[in-house]
């Protein structure tokens, strides 16, 4: 990732951090009319943090042992402020119910001792309740990864491959807080329910190969009938990806770069992700799925689920992708469909291609999980009744 780029994630985290912060400030300290030594405290702890998440996220790709009680900190704060951020909004919600049942004459008048009880009672729960959100998503973000079956029907799909395995793992994000020893768990996982095929959907790692070799050495044990493949993600072009496509070579992963593999039963493919450009890098679509035979089922590895709208021109019949984490912590499930036209689970785009997309493996950011559990997805194909 060029030094204009990073720049530019930066100024913008750096202005959408502030201007939460801002809230918290005006919402925790300034509607309750905090005093003295609370007042201190809160105001202090508050711009604290934001100096920690800030310089976390700027040394987040320093070498792990640098990064990772930076990350810790910074990245849990993130989650909770942004769970803190969606309570006081729900706040803001009922006062203003509260202000206009006032205006029609409903209810008592609003004075400024009860506008400060209603701000400090509101203030207390979204404390309490971003709090007990948080520490659960914590839970269940470092939680043991479950397998998750889906059955998928391919069209052309021969009798002989009927309930054929893929394996999926997808956002993993080894990282500052992610390592070896919760890798080699997954790792366990996928290989006990003895695939015939495991697929990984970008985004693996976070960070340098210099830095991370050592967490990512479970990958060797991944064990498939036709192997290991890989495609690329956003992440991966943050962290060198010609450096980690040679290495996971040498870990038996092999990439898919605009290119397709006959495997017994179905044609397999792999583009670049769909923010990859420059330096030999970029999605495309022809040379990995053109001149294909129509006879053959043909399932597509792209990352980001959009980069279905122009896979689906070449008549794929299956897209396994990640990127959305499901939204990872609730209600951002909401947002994602700006970005990206599905979210989570089995779809149909345009009448024919399927897509499925997992709510990922690891997690991004902060170590939290809510109302979108992590997945290591146990794809099962079978034959499509006509």
């Amino acid at each position: 990732m060029s030094i204009g780029r990073i720049l530019v994630f930066l100024l913008v985290m750096g202005g959408l951090g502030y201007g939460l912060h801002a809230f918290l400030i005006a919402r925790l300290v300034r509607d309750p009319a905090l005093e003295g030594g609370p007042k201190t405290v809160v105001t202090v702890a508050i711009w604290g943090l934001f100096g920690l998440l800030f310089a976390g996220m700027f040394l987040s790709r320093a070498p792990r042992s640098i990064a990772q009680p930076f990350a810790w900190i910074a990245f849990t704060w993130m989650g909770f402020a942004f769970l803190l951020f969606v309570a006081l909004l729900g706040g803001d919600l009922v006062r203003g119910l509260v202000a206009l049942a006032a205006k029609a004459g409903i209810g008592a008048p609003i004075d400024p001792a009860r506008r400060q009880f209603v701000a400090r009672a509101i203030a207390a729960f979204a404390g309490v309740a971003a709090g007990g959100v948080g520490l659960r998503g914590i839970v269940a973000a470092r939680a043991r990864v479950e397998v998750k079956p889906v059955q998928v029907a391919l069209k052309g799909l021969a009798p002989a491959g009927h309930g054929y395995r893929i394996l999926q793992l997808s956002d993993v994000h080894i990282g500052p807080t992610i390592g070896h020893d919760w890798l080699a768990e997954v790792v366990a996982t996928v290989n006990a329910e003895r695939p015939n095929l495991i697929v990984i959907t970008g985004d693996l790692v976070d960070g340098s190969v210099a830095d991370l070799a050592a967490h990512v050495a479970p990958l060797k044990d991944l064990s498939a009938t036709d192997g290991v493949y890989f495609v690329t993600g956003n992440h991966e072009y943050y962290s060198g990806a010609d450096a980690w496509l040679a290495h996971l070579e040498t870990l038996n992963v092999k990439p898919l770069r605009n290119t397709r593999v006959a495997l017994e039963h179905f044609d397999l493919a792999g583009v670049d992700d769909a923010m990859a450009a420059g330096d030999g890098h970029g999605a495309d679509y022809e040379r990995a799925l053109g001149g294909r035979t129509a006879e053959r089922p043909l399932v597509l590895l792209a990352h980001q689920p959009k980069q279905i709208a122009h896979a689906a021109k070449y008549g794929i019949d299956l897209q396994i992708s990640g990127h959305t984490h499901g939204g990872q912590i609730s209600p951002f499930q909401f947002l994602v469909p700006l970005q990206q036209p599905y979210v989570a689970g089995l779809y149909r785009h345009d009448g024919r291609a399927q897509i499925y997309v997992s709510r990922g493996t690891g997690y991004w950011g902060p170590p939290m999980r809510v109302g979108a559990p992590a997945e290591i997805t146990r794809i099962e194909l079978v034959g499509e009744v006509a």
